[in-house]
C-alpha cells in the first residue's frame, strides 16, 4: 500500500502566539484604489518570491460548465484589466471564445497574500499582441508557431521536428506573430485582497466595480 504524502498539521496555539509576537499588526488595507494596491503587492512579490511572481491561476469553464484551471503569466496590468497571452486554439483559448468570463488567483506564498479577480474577458488588439510577441526570445517565438497547444502530441520528436521546420522557414529573418496566437484581457468586476492573520482571522477586502468607480466591503475570514 502506498503511503499517504505527509500533510502539515494545523498550527498550534503556541505557533500562532509566536507568529503574533514576531510581527507587528499591519494597518488595515487601503480602500482607495485596487490597482494601486495590486501594484504595491506585485512589487513586493517581485522582490521576495523565488520565481514567477507574476504567475496566476486562470479559471475558465468548458461547454458543459466544468471548471478548468491552469497557471499562466501576467504580462500587463492597468485599470482596464489583467493581460496574458496564449495559443487561441488551446483549451483556454477555445473556452474563453465560447464563454468570455474568467477568474484569476495570485498566491504569493512568501508574503502570505492572495488576490482574487473575477470578470469579463476580451481580446487584446493586434498591435498589443504584436508588440508583446516581438519581445519574446526567438526560440519562444518559433515555439508559438510549432506548438498545437492542448492537442495530442504523438511524441517529443514531433514537436522538435516542427520547431526545426519553422526555424528553417523563417531563417535569420524576423519571426512574425502567428495568427493563432494572441492575448486576452480580464476586466475585473470584483477584486479581493486577502492577507494572512494569526488564528485564521485573515483580512479580506473586496472591491466591486460600480458606476464611475469602485465600492468596497470587508468579509469575515
Amino acid at each position: 500500500m502506498t503511503e499517504k504524502p505527509p500533510i502539515p498539521p494545523s498550527p498550534t496555539e503556541d505557533d500562532y502566539v509566536r507568529q503574533v509576537a514576531a510581527a507587528e499588526p499591519p494597518p488595515l488595507l487601503s480602500e482607495t484604489d485596487p490597482f494601486a494596491l495590486f501594484h504595491e503587492w506585485l512589487k513586493e512579490a517581485l522582490d521576495k518570491e523565488p520565481n514567477d511572481a507574476n504567475a496566476m491561476a486562470l479559471a475558465t469553464a468548458d461547454a458543459d460548465g466544468l471548471p478548468d484551471v491552469r497557471m499562466v503569466l501576467l504580462k500587463d496590468v492597468d485599470p482596464e484589466g489583467f493581460v496574458f497571452y496564449t495559443n487561441l486554439g488551446s483549451a483556454k483559448g477555445r473556452e474563453l471564445a465560447a464563454n468570455p468570463q474568467a477568474a484569476l488567483l495570485f498566491h504569493w506564498k512568501s508574503l502570505r497574500r492572495q488576490v482574487r479577480v473575477r470578470g469579463t474577458v476580451s481580446a487584446v488588439t493586434d498591435a498589443e499582441a504584436d508588440a508583446y510577441f516581438a519581445t519574446r526570445a526567438r526560440p519562444a517565438q518559433l515555439g508559438a508557431w510549432a506548438s498545437e497547444q492542448s492537442r495530442t502530441l504523438p511524441d517529443r520528436l514531433a514537436l522538435e521536428k516542427r520547431i526545426a521546420e519553422f526555424g528553417l522557414k523563417f531563417g535569420l529573418g524576423k519571426v512574425p506573430r502567428p495568427p493563432h496566437w494572441s492575448g486576452f484581457r480580464v476586466t475585473p468586476q470584483v477584486i479581493e485582497f486577502w492577507r494572512d492573520r494569526p488564528f485564521r482571522l485573515h483580512e479580506r477586502l473586496v472591491f466591486d466595480r460600480a458606476e464611475g468607480g469602485w465600492t468596497t466591503r470587508r468579509l469575515y475570514p
